[in-house]
């Protein structure tokens, strides 16, 4: 599913235009993305958990030619999936 057919379905399911969809799925993932930046994070219960972890700088190996490579450190998002998702994929 693209972003495109989410908005398709979250315009079906709540009864609303697919340009209010549109809104409202850019709000949700402008404020996701917003808190991510600032630091924190943001718990859906039932649904997970959106974070950052920190990745520190490590030297890794070109592979075509074994020459070090210098990896810098960086901010990553991660997101751990709830109870509630876990059991409905299951």
């Amino acid at each position: 599913m693209n972003k495109n057919e989410l908005v398709a379905d979250v315009a079906d399911k709540a009864g609303l235009s697919k340009t209010d969809a549109q809104s409202a799925v850019d709000s949700v993932f402008d404020v996701i993305t917003g808190e991510l930046k600032k630091g924190g994070d943001v718990r859906l219960i039932g649904f997970g958990n959106f974070s950052v972890s920190h990745r520190a700088a490590t030297t890794g190996r070109n592979p075509s030619t074994g020459a070090p490579v210098d990896i810098p450190a960086r901010n990553v998002p991660k997101f751990s999936a709830g109870k509630g998702l876990k059991d409905a994929v299951n």
